[in-house]
């Protein structure tokens, strides 16, 4: 595989929902995968090198600060004012570094101060829309490599953040400039957002939502799209979520003698499986409410009978409203585990029912996708639009990868999306 060298840029009626039993394909010859024309579009050069330089800097949750700067740096020779906010570290101590980037066209009446950075003492409106994606990647860091350094639709391009998200990154960012240039934007229309920790906690979003609400209580944006791997497709939507802890207590004795004990992993265990075979939920959108048991633990030693166990699990809710969603679910998973054993104990963090998202513009495709976004993580009564390159069956992977037509097909799409969240 070819590394290309170092550049900078320069200067879709709405199909019906698909069925929750349809699986994405990673990296088939769909129509994601070239562009409209059989043409490579003028900005091709200037996206991959975007793209490239996105995913050449290590940026994983917690440490996104050089990708930050890279990005604050490039948005100002694009004619860009920028905000750096900081986001708290992930235990509070210090924000070690790490910020939101906020963007406005430099024609913009938002006040700017040297260097091009806002004065956010200036700011005056809420503009209609907000472009958002996530700067932060889950680890390990992948180097960036592509199949061809003359790269057709079909090239592969490979490395950490290729699909999730740098890729929806650079093909707003290029969305937006393309419109620019062509006078279809003012200054002000749009902020573009590009946020930290949505691989982790969503705090970058939550900390922009709050600044939001303590700057500007009572207003909001008109509409908002967010970037992620749908390929490119218009998600109607995704399931919600509910990380849940159960444990089980026991007596701890010699396992020779297990009358003169109690296993908490034997109650562990009867409880876990009478979650996995309980009904928790499920809708003829979002499909099935499922349990992923992702951490097991109990017991000190094979022939010790185990005194204590527990297990983790993230739980994808397929019920609805958003609000209150997870907690049916979570009244489900306590009478599943009732009567299995008087030492089981359900504990659950706060998590929220589907998140459903508009997906009636003219030309898309749709889909509905059981991942988590940023998108519930801002308030308001914003109008939500959920679109990205790439296919979330090989992010996260040890074979992230996407498509330059993918990218391409990306750019248009958030072109056409723009313009109908702005009514151009």
């Amino acid at each position: 595989m070819r590394v290309l060298p170092n550049l900078l840029f320069a200067g879709l009626g709405a199909s019906a929902l698909v069925r929750p039993q349809e699986q994405q394909q990673p990296l088939v010859g769909d129509s994601s995968d070239a562009p409209a024309s059989a043409s490579a579009p003028a900005y091709r050069d200037n996206l991959l090198a975007l793209h490239k330089n996105l995913i050449s800097i290590s940026s994983q949750s917690g440490n996104e600060g050089t990708v930050g700067d890279w990005l604050i740096a490039f948005l100002h020779d694009h004619k860009y004012k920028t905000y750096k906010q900081a986001v708290a570290s992930r235990d509070n101590t210090d924000d070690k570094g790490r910020f939101n980037v906020f963007a406005w066209p430099a024609e913009s009446d938002v006040g700017a101060a040297e260097g091009g950075a806002i004065d956010i003492s200036a700011l005056v409106h809420v503009p209609p829309l907000l472009v958002s994606s996530h700067i932060d990647v889950v680890p390990p860091h992948i180097p960036y490599s592509i199949d061809d350094d003359t790269p057709t639709s079909k090239t592969v391009i490979h490395g950490r953040g290729s699909v999730d998200a740098k890729g929806s990154v650079a093909a707003q960012l290029t969305a937006l400039q393309e419109l620019r240039d062509a006078g279809v934007l003012g200054g002000n229309d749009f902020l573009a957002l590009f946020v930290v920790g949505e691989e982790d906690s969503g705090d970058g979003m939550k900390a922009f939502s709050k600044f939001m609400d303590d700057t500007f209580p009572g207003r909001g944006f008109r509409a908002a799209i967010f970037g992620e791997p749908t390929e490119n497709k218009l998600a109607c939507g995704h399931k919600g979520i509910l990380g849940c802890t159960v444990t089980a207590k026991g007596q701890a004795g010699h396992s020779g003698y297990p009358w003169l004990g109690k296993s908490a992993n034997d109650a562990l265990v009867r409880g876990l499986v009478a979650l996995i075979d309980a009904d928790l939920g499920t809708s003829p959108v979002f499909g099935n409410t499922t349990v992923n048991l992702g951490l097991l633990s109990g017991g000190v030693a094979a022939n010790v009978i185990p005194a204590a166990a527990e297990a983790k699990m993230a739980v994808r809710v397929a019920l609805g409203p958003q609000a209150t969603g997870h907690e049916e679910v979570r009244k489900r998973m306590e009478a599943a585990l009732a009567g299995v054993d008087s030492s089981l104990e359900l504990s659950c963090s706060q998590g929220y029912g589907v998140v459903e998202c508009n997906c009636e513009v003219e030309g898309f495709d749709t889909i509905t996708v059981n991942y988590g976004t940023d998108v519930p993580n801002l308030a308001g009564d914003h109008t939500r639009y959920l679109y990205g390159p790439g296919d979330i069956l090989v992010a996260h992977s040890d074979h992230e990868a996407i498509t330059v037509g993918a990218l391409e097909t990306a750019v248009e799409g958030y072109k056409a999306l723009i313009k109908h969240a702005l009514q151009k």
